[in-house]
C-alpha cells in the first residue's frame, strides 16, 4: 500500500492512498474459502459447492464486504503512521474509474486536532457564591404544597362553585352507555374545568343523594372518535357535598402527604432548596471557570468541528424563533448576529478541546460502571423492543459512545479544576446568583443580546446559553472527538455508510389523552 501526503496546511491533512489489486484480491479469496463450505446450492452436498460457483454467486457482494475491510485497514494505517488525531472522520473517496481486479486509488482529506500545551493550573481563581436557605422559604415552600393540597370538609345544603362533589356517573349516547362513561364515587370541583364543557356547570346546586340527569355535547376535537361532537346523557347521583377547608400546617398535615411529622417534611423543604442553590452556585462557579480558560488559550480550531457546534446552535435558535409570535422578525433579528453566534460555537470548540487536553493529561476518566448507566439512560428514550439496538449501535459506534461520555467526561474535568482553584465565599441573595448566571460574559453572546430582553427573545437568549449556561455545552461532539481513540474511531466509518438508528421511542399518552378511563370519561381531552 502507497500513502502520499498531498495537503498539510495548518489543521488540514489530504493523501492519497494506493491499495494493490492483489492485496483486494487476496482478502477476496479468503473470504470465499472461508464461506464456501458453508454455502447450500442444488446438486452439491453441503460444503462441497466449487470455489468458483460460490464467487460467481457472491462474489459481487463478496468483494464490497472485502474492499471496505480493506479500505478500513489502509485508514487504520493511514491514521497510525502519520500519528494523526482526526477532528472528525476523514472523507474518503473512491476513485470513480475503479473496477474489480484493478488498484484502489482513495483520495482522503481530514482536520487534525491541534496540538494543544497542558495548560498551567496555577492561578485559577474562582468566587463561590453561596445562597443560605432562609426559614422564610422553607415556610414559603410547606404553604405553596399546602395551597396545592386543597382539603374539602363535608357540608350541608346545595352544591356551589368551588366545592368538591362525590358523585356516580352513567354516560349515555343515544340512550345507550358507551365505553369507558361511567364512574363511581368520583370526586369533582365545580368550576375546576377538568370535565368536558357543560358538565359541571349542570351539577351547581346538587345535594347529597340528588340524582340528577345531565345533557352535554362532546368537543368536536375530542379523541374518542364515536363521542366528538356528539350529545350525551349523564345519569348523577351525589353521594357527598364538601367545601373548602383551610389546609393546617401541623403534623397531621405531614402525615396526610406520607411524612411522620411537620419538622421532617420542612427538612426535606430544606434539603432541596439547598441542593437547588447548590446547582446555580456550581453553573456559576463553571461560568467564572471556563471564561478564565478562554482567556488565557488562543489556538486555532477545525473549521469542521465549529460548523458542526454552529450548526446544533442554528438549529436551536431557528426553532425557538420560529414559535416566535413574530417568527419573520425573531429569525432577521439572529440573522444579523450569525457571525457572532459562529464566535460562541469557535469558543466552545476551544473549550472542549482544552477541557479534554486537562482531563486527559491529568488522568480524568469515565468509568466503564459510569459509561453503562450513561447508555441505559439514553436507552430509555427508545421503545423497549429497540433498546438492544441501541446498545450494539453504541458499542459499534466510537464517535456515538464519545458522544454520550462528552457531558459527563466534561463535568467531571470543571470539577478537577474547582477543586485546584483557589477559592474564596461569599454569601449572596439567589436573586444575586442568577443574576450572576445571567450576566453577559466576552464570547457568550453577541453584543446586541447584552441589552435586556425582549419579550420576543427568550429563544435567543435560551440558545445562546445552552443548557441554563452559555457553556454547560462547551463542545459535547468536541471532546467526544478529542477523547476518542484516533486510531481507530475514523477508520471503521470511513469505507462504509454510516448506520443510522432511526428507532423512534413512542411518547406514551397521558390517560386522559386515550381513549376515556372509565372514571374519566367526561373530563377534557
Amino acid at each position: 500500500m502507497q500513502i502520499v501526503e498531498t495537503t498539510n496546511e495548518g489543521l488540514k491533512r489530504a493523501y492519497t492512498v494506493t491499495i494493490p489489486a492483489k492485496t483486494i484480491t487476496a482478502r477476496v479469496e479468503g473470504e470465499i474459502k472461508k464461506i464456501a463450505p458453508q454455502v447450500k446450492m442444488p446438486g452439491f452436498r453441503a460444503g462441497k459447492v466449487p470455489a468458483n460457483l460460490v464467487k460467481k454467486m457472491h462474489g459481487e457482494a463478496i468483494h464490497q464486504d472485502a474492499l471496505n475491510a480493506t479500505i478500513r485497514e489502509a485508514m487504520d494505517k493511514l491514521v497510525a503512521d502519520h500519528a494523526l488525531r482526526p477532528a472528525m472522520n476523514p472523507d474518503v473517496a473512491l476513485g470513480e474509474g475503479y473496477e474489480q481486479g484493478k488498484d484502489a486509488e482513495l483520495t482522503v482529506s481530514l482536520e487534525v486536532l491541534p496540538t494543544i500545551a497542558a495548560p498551567s493550573l496555577d492561578g485559577l481563581k474562582l468566587e463561590k457564591l453561596v445562597v443560605p436557605v432562609a426559614e422564610d422559604a422553607v415556610t414559603e415552600a410547606v404553604e405553596r404544597i399546602a395551597s396545592q393540597q386543597q382539603r374539602f370538609e363535608t357540608k350541608d345544603g346545595a352544591a356551589e362553585d368551588g366545592d368538591q362533589v362525590i358523585i356516580d356517573f352513567t354516560g349515555k349516547l343515544d340512550g345507550v352507555e358507551f365505553e369507558g362513561g361511567k364512574a363511581e364515587k368520583a370526586p369533582l370541583v365545580i368550576g375546576a374545568g377538568r370535565f368536558i364543557p357543560g358538565f359541571e356547570e349542570q351539577l351547581g346546586g346538587i345535594k347529597a343523594g340528588e340524582e340528577r340527569t345531565i345533557t352535554v355535547t362532546f368537543p368536536e376535537d375530542y379523541q374518542a372518535a364515536n363521542l366528538a361532537g356528539k350529545e350525551t346523557t349523564f345519569d348523577i347521583v351525589a353521594h357527598e357535598v364538601k367545601a373548602p377547608a383551610e389546609s393546617k400546617i401541623d403534623d397531621d398535615f405531614a402525615k396526610e402527604l406520607g411524612l411522620e411529622s411537620l419538622e421532617q417534611l420542612q427538612g426535606l423543604l430544606k434539603g432541596q432548596l439547598e441542593q437547588e442553590t447548590a446547582g446555580l452556585t456550581r453553573t456559576a462557579m463553571k461560568r467564572q471557570l471556563l471564561d478564565q480558560l478562554a482567556a488565557g488559550h488562543d489556538f486555532d480550531v477545525p473549521p469542521t468541528m465549529v460548523e458542526a457546534e454552529f450548526s446544533q446552535i442554528w438549529q436551536q435558535l431557528t426553532h425557538e424563533a420560529s414559535h416566535e409570535e413574530d417568527p419573520a422578525a425573531a429569525l432577521a433579528e439572529i440573522e444579523a448576529e450569525k457571525d457572532d453566534y459562529r464566535k460562541i460555537a469557535e469558543r466552545r470548540v476551544r473549550l472542549g478541546l482544552l477541557l479534554s487536553e486537562i482531563g486527559q493529561a491529568n488522568s480524568v476518566e469515565v468509568t466503564a460502571q459510569e459509561m453503562q448507566m450513561l447508555v441505559s439512560q439514553a436507552a430509555q428514550q427508545y421503545r423497549p423492543e429497540d433498546r438492544q439496538r441501541f446498545f450494539e449501535y453504541v458499542q459499534q459506534d466510537p464517535m456515538m459512545a464519545a458522544q454520550l461520555r462528552a457531558p459527563l467526561y466534561e463535568d467531571k474535568v470543571v470539577d478537577f479544576l474547582i477543586e485546584k482553584a483557589d477559592v474564596t465565599e461569599r454569601e449572596v441573595t439567589r436573586d444575586e446568583l442568577q443574576a450572576a448566571i445571567e450576566a453577559d460574559t466576552d464570547g457568550d453572546k453577541p453584543a446586541e443580546a447584552k441589552k435586556a430582553p425582549a419579550k420576543k427573545a427568550p429563544a435567543k437568549k435560551a440558545a445562546a446559553k445552552k443548557e441554563d449556561a452559555a457553556e454547560d455545552a462547551a463542545a459535547e461532539a468536541d471532546e467526544a472527538a478529542a477523547e476518542e481513540k484516533p486510531k481507530k474511531a475514523p477508520a471503521k466509518k470511513a469505507a462504509a455508510k454510516k448506520t443510522e438508528e432511526a428507532a423512534e421511542g413512542e411518547a406514551e399518552a397521558k390517560p386522559a389523552k386515550k381513549a376515556p378511563a372509565k372514571k374519566a370519561a367526561a373530563k377534557k381531552d
